[in-house]
């Protein structure tokens, strides 16, 4: 803390140069007292001058670290904060000149901003006093008043509480003679000190500073800055069109001055226009307040945002060039006047902007009319907090309408983004934008503040962008994660593009699971326009009704001084009650806020230099919130552990374990692939993995089968390498075949007769047809014509589905054979006949394949392989139009997947199968490789007003390689979160413990605990030692109240599922304890299968089940028989179900009256996923269905009405059956 004023000089003239008098900084303990008190903040030494360095060094008071004995206040080398220069911060606190007054004028306070040369900012609150001068040599007047100013330095933005907290000092100050002001000064440093900074989360803390309460606010989560401004002085200032223009400046990273005659508006205004990007941040030079010996710093020649006063306005205007000049006061934004052109400054993306301004006027910006109907208030804090409150609530409104303008400007450049290969093909991004929003997106893209912004996409960064981004999606978005096609425009977007609310609402809002006959699945995803107002009118809607998330507060108790040992030492420890207080009283389920108490409490006992306490406090984040644990401070502590304490805390398994995770981590950290690349065409000659790495980045296919294919076809004739003409050729063609399509624009007689998200793929030239003359147009339905004439109509070649036969042949004319292409349909006698002369020979193709792939998709009841086939028949007509060879035909039946398998392999599927299984879906849509399907959970839905519509559905859990979770929406089966990330082992198992919670094991012995209602995993269990196997959940009474877990060393452990704690620990005699089950209140345990009471022991088993009619059933690891038996009497033989063609039983689960086992088999010669349903009563098989080309790893069963189960990688995918 630094306190300036006047050195008065005899013969100075006004204004004068104000030096530093005292510095008070921290520990304000002496080195014997803090012997037992491993507290303090060491400051680094260094530190960096960004003025110029002026007399002589200033005194300063109590300056030392830990490490660092006293210096004399002249000695160079005093330990102050790197970023803060006390020579030049005088001018800072006296910006407009340090001035003697005939008259005391009004306290002031105004705010600066440090930056040092890695971009960390610290900030500072400068408060400005008068004192009476008895003797003034400057003038003749008996009494003058000197200004003198306090300044606070922080490492964080508290800006409101800083103000409240110097308007207390100075009330206190008032009375006081020079001698007393520095101690009191100081004092007060010391007091701010003392005070920690919240974690993130929902808790502030309050404590007292007479006459007023200061409330230091939390930021919201880890990622989220710190908000204590009043967010809405923007808009005060400027009219929303405006707004829009300064933050078109910042995102364009121009160099921006803002102008007022309030210094305390210039760096209130600047933080809310950082605010409103966030998370986009501002890379470059930020000094929101400069003062007047300081204005050449506006010469830089690179971005900036500075702040100056408006005396000055004239000056800087005249003299540089390229500014743009914003006046606070008047709301004017202006060019400097030196520029020969008035530099372009593009628009907001027209719907973004609009759909901001109309939120921005509906706000309620004044807080008087919020006190119309209000009593007037007699107390001086309830006036405080009832201000407070509402400019809380004013500050979410604002945050969530800017922070929606930035999810609208750049929703879809997550549609652009190869993650594979960190591409991002700015080319086709821009292309897909709006005419008029182009000139916006070709400066943004350039600067330093979208690169960062894709560096975060790339990476997946689970940031406020995202997390908005995933809670406004609309069903269609949802499926275009599942579907990879390419783009085209449906016919409703062909027919209008105008906005209509009633697609919007019409969306599923069912709570069970859906009758799957009924659901209607997209068959193409759509092509997006620049920004659909759809979206954006409803995203913004969903974005201001979220409901306001609750927050707490903790009164921190009184600091009394003297300041000494003593006092310090009783102050942390009543701090330390308090905290123990609130941890006992709190609710166990009241999570998030235990885990503040938590985090205050280590903090607290770190400063008493109790670490194995404050360790013990850190280690229970992970049971309650670990987004907030302090891994550096954690590693910090580990590593000035003296021996004795490191060898405590190795005696304590939790705190062991945790030192263990915390070293380890340290050790395996790697450095973050943040490069981002641009797409480029290749300008070598490419083999096959370079070629299928280029074709990724294109973004034109991610399969690698189908490039490999796609390979094959382009090296028809040639060496087994593609050159870059011939890919420039084909990515060219492609290209230009998706823009054409965009120009399709059918006339309403015939969108009629298409769905609404039918998209026209292809279009023939004018033919001659037996139906007339005109174009065929292909979709991923139909084939259809386009006929010519006066007007152009309609006529129906045949669906997909009723095609019967496709040949391709050659009809007479004159001398002239000419090539002809023939369909015959099911519902039709008329074959109808199109002389397409030199196209025939690909349409054949392309209809053969779209005809096979019609046929394989709902006979599999898979929807993807219809889009496989599409994106088959598009190659093709790439490759052709690339090639222009003589073997361009045989290159583009090389992508004639389904065609060929239709011929090769008999696609027949059983009657039974084709019956029973009822939908497929793939949760690894959108990856390079399919994976592994580990689990399956199904959570039914649940009606609860404060949550999203979406929360309310059911659910499907599906677990995947290397920690990996994608949570489904059950009612429409579109993929409602794309992936969680739980450590990087295989995850084991997974139950619904409550309705807010899931958890799920892991191999890395982890329990991972998910919100449902947050869909965050912000907790874990981490007791056990080893793979945790399985875990159940003991109903009494319906109501869950204790949840088991095993792991593969033999424990199983009880939690009490409100609190999380242990209730008991047992430890089994015997290693590969692989799953654990409840029946009639006894927990059954296999492999050794014993009762928790130990009655009895059978042979190892990997899968079993118990049914109620008192029968185990379970089967060996291996083995292809099922034995089942009576729990009364284990020593009778168990009877014996032996399953035909099975090689291995993998998994069981009951459903009803049955019982399903999922098994490999061998069919056929090829191993394939097996499902056999048994019956319980007949001891009997009643169904085999064969639904996966891998093996069945995993079963659940939704609501008894449905039974999922999931492949292995080779296959990948989720068959939804219909249970009997």
């Amino acid at each position: 803390l630094y306190c300036e004023g006047a050195e008065v000089k005899p013969k100075s003239l006004p204004p004068l140069d104000p030096e530093v008098l005292s510095v008070f900084m921290p520990p304000f303990i002496s080195r014997d007292d803090t012997q037992v008190m491993n507290a303090g903040n060491s400051l680094n030494k260094s530190k960096r001058r960004s003025f110029r360095k002026k007399k002589e060094r200033p005194k300063v008071e109590n300056v030392k670290s830990l490490n660092v004995e006293q210096k004399a206040p002249d000695t160079e080398d005093i330990t102050v904060p790197k970023d803060i220069d006390l020579l030049g911060l005088p001018q800072l606190c006296f910006p407009g000149g340090l001035y003697i007054t005939s008259e005391s004028k009004e306290d002031h306070i105004h705010f600066l901003v440090f930056t040092d040369v890695c971009g960390n900012r610290t900030y500072g609150a400068v408060a400005q006093y008068y004192q009476p001068l008895q003797v003034c040599y400057f003038t003749h007047m008996p009494v003058c008043f000197v200004p003198f100013a306090v300044c606070v330095i922080s490492r964080y933005p508290y800006f409101n509480a800083l103000k409240d907290c110097l308007s207390c000092l100075l009330v206190q100050l008032r009375p006081l003679q020079d001698l007393d002001v520095e101690e009191h000064i100081k004092e007060f440093s010391a007091k701010l000190f003392l005070i920690p900074s919240p974690p993130p989360g929902p808790l502030h803390l309050v404590f007292n500073m007479k006459p007023l309460q200061i409330i230091i606010p939390s930021r919201e989560d880890p990622d989220s800055p710190i908000i204590d401004l009043d967010l809405h002085l923007p808009l005060l200032c400027f009219r929303p069109e405006q707004v829009l223009q300064i933050m078109t400046c910042i995102l364009t990273e121009q160099k921006i001055v803002f102008f007022s005659s309030d210094w305390a508006l210039l760096t209130l205004v600047a933080e809310c226009f950082m605010l409103y990007l966030h998370p986009l941040q501002w890379q470059h030079t930020f000094v929101p307040l400069l003062s007047r010996q300081m204005l050449d710093f506006v010469m830089a020649p690179t971005s900036f945002l500075m702040g100056c006063h408006t005396d000055h306005f004239e000056e800087v205007s005249m003299e540089i060039e390229d500014l743009v000049l914003i006046n606070i006061d008047n709301g004017d934004i202006a060019h400097s006047k030196m520029a020969e052109e008035e530099p372009e400054i593009p628009d907001v993306p027209a719907q973004a902007a609009e759909a901001f301004i109309k939120r921005v006027e509906s706000l309620q910006l004044h807080y008087d009319l919020e006190l119309c109907h209000l009593r007037a208030s007699t107390d001086l804090g309830e006036l405080q907090m009832r201000r407070r409150a509402w400019q809380q609530k004013l500050n979410t409104e604002v945050q969530q309408t800017a922070l929606q303008l930035i999810v609208n400007i750049f929703r879809e450049v997550k549609d652009h983004l190869n993650y594979e290969h960190r591409v991002f093909n700015s080319e086709e991004f821009l292309k897909t934008r709006a005419i008029g929003d182009q000139p916006f997106y070709r400066k943004v893209l350039e600067t330093y503040m979208f690169h960062s912004f894709l560096k975060a996409r790339l990476n997946r960064k689970m940031d406020a962008f995202a997390r908005m981004d995933l809670s406004t999606q609309t069903e269609e978005d949802r499926f275009n994660l599942m579907f990879h096609t390419p783009r085209r425009l449906t016919m409703e977007k062909m027919a209008s593009k105008r906005f209509n609310p009633q697609y919007v609402v019409s969306r599923r809002m069912v709570i069970s699971m859906p009758d799957l006959q009924e659901i209607r699945l997209p068959e193409a995803p759509t092509r997006k326009s620049s920004l659909r107002k759809l979206e954006c009118t409803f995203c913004l809607l969903s974005a201001v009704r979220m409901p306001s998330k609750s927050t707490s507060t903790f009164k921190i108790p009184e600091i009394h001084f003297p300041l000494i040992f003593q006092c310090v030492h009783s102050y942390y420890t009543d701090f330390y009650n308090h905290l123990s207080k609130a941890i006992n009283t709190l609710p166990p389920d009241n999570s998030a806020l235990l885990a503040r108490y938590f985090y205050l409490r280590g903090l607290i006992s770190l400063m008493q230099g109790k670490l194995l306490n404050a360790l013990s406090d850190f280690q229970n984040l992970d049971k309650t919130d670990l987004r907030i644990f302090p891994t550096d401070l954690v590693r910090k502590i580990v590593e000035t552990m003296a021996p004795a304490e490191r060898l405590q805390a190795d005696r304590k398994p939790e705190l062991k374990k945790l030192i263990s995770r915390v070293m380890e981590n340290q050790r395996e950290v790697m450095k973050i692939d943040d490069h981002v690349k641009n797409f480029e065409l290749p300008k070598t000659h490419m083999q096959l993995d370079d070629f299928v790495k280029r074709i990724q980045e294109s973004g034109i296919v991610k399969d690698i089968d189908t490039i490999h294919r796609l390979f094959d076809a382009l090296t028809v004739g040639h060496q087994k390498q593609i050159d870059p003409e011939t890919f420039r050729d084909f990515y060219n063609y492609w290209k230009e075949t998706e823009a054409e399509a965009q120009e399709v624009n059918l006339p309403p007689t015939v969108i009629q007769h298409l769905d609404k998200n039918e998209c026209v793929y292809k279009l023939s030239s004018s033919v001659k047809t037996n139906y007339g003359v005109g174009k065929i147009a292909l979709t991923q339905k139909r084939l259809f014509l386009l006929t010519e004439g006066g007007r152009p109509g309609y006529a129906q070649i045949a669906a997909f589905r009723d095609i019967e036969d496709v040949k391709s042949t050659t009809v007479a004319f004159l001398l002239l054979r000419i090539p002809t292409l023939r369909i015959k349909t099911l519902s039709k006698k008329e074959v109808f006949e199109a002389n397409l002369k030199t196209e025939c020979d690909l349409w054949y193709l392309i209809v053969k394949e779209m005809w096979a792939g019609k046929k394989m998709a709902d006979d599999h009841k898979d929807p993807q392989y219809i889009q496989q086939a599409l994106t088959n028949v598009l190659l093709m007509d790439a490759v052709v139009g690339a090639l222009q060879s003589s073997k361009t035909i045989y290159a583009a039946s090389k992508l004639s997947y389904f065609d060929r398998m239709k011929n090769e392999v008999p696609m027949m599927v059983p009657k039974t199968t084709s019956e029973t299984l009822k939908h497929k879906i793939n949760p690894s849509a959108g990856e390079t490789f399919p994976q592994a399907i580990d689990v399956l959970l199904y959570t039914p839905g649940h009606l609860d007003p404060s949550e999203r519509p979406g929360n309310a559905h059911p659910k499907l859990w599906c677990a995947l390689s290397e920690g990996k979770a994608v949570v489904f929406d059950a009612s429409t089966w579109s993929i409602q979160q794309h992936c969680f990330k739980m450590g990087r082992s295989k995850l084991t198992c997974m139950i619904m413990v409550e309705q807010s919670q899931v958890w799920i094991g892991s191999q890395d012995s982890n329990i991972y605990i998910i919100n449902t209602h947050s869909m965050s995993c912000n907790k874990q269990l981490n007791d056990h030692r080893s793979d945790v196997t399985d875990i159940v959940v003991d109903k009494k009474s319906g109501i869950p109240s204790e949840a088991y877990s095993s792991s593969l060393d033999g424990a199983v452990i009880a939690w009490n599922i409100s609190t999380l704690k242990v209730n008991r620990v047992f430890q089994l005699p015997c290693q590969n304890l692989t799953s654990i089950k409840l029946h009639n209140d006894q927990l059954w345990c296999c492999k050794c299968l014993h009762s928790i009471e130990f009655k009895g022991s059978i042979t190892s088993h990997s899968y079993y089940h118990i049914l109620p009619r008192d029968e185990v059933w379970a089967s060996y690891s291996g083995s292809s028989d099922l034995y089942i038996w009576n729990t009364k009497d284990f020593s009778s033989p168990p009877q014996k179900i032996h399953l035909q063609d099975c090689s291995e039983i993998t998994c069981m689960i009951r459903v009803k009256a049955q019982m399903w086992v999922g098994s490999s088999a061998r069919l056929q010669g090829k191993s394939k996923g097996k499902i056999y349903v048994v019956s319980a009563e007949k001891k009997t098989v009643e169904k085999e269905l064969v639904g996966h080309a891998d093996t069945v790893r995993a079963l659940c069963s939704a609501e008894d009405r449905y039974v999922l189960s999931g492949s292995g990688r080779e296959e990948g995918k989720i068959a939804i059956w219909k249970a009997e």
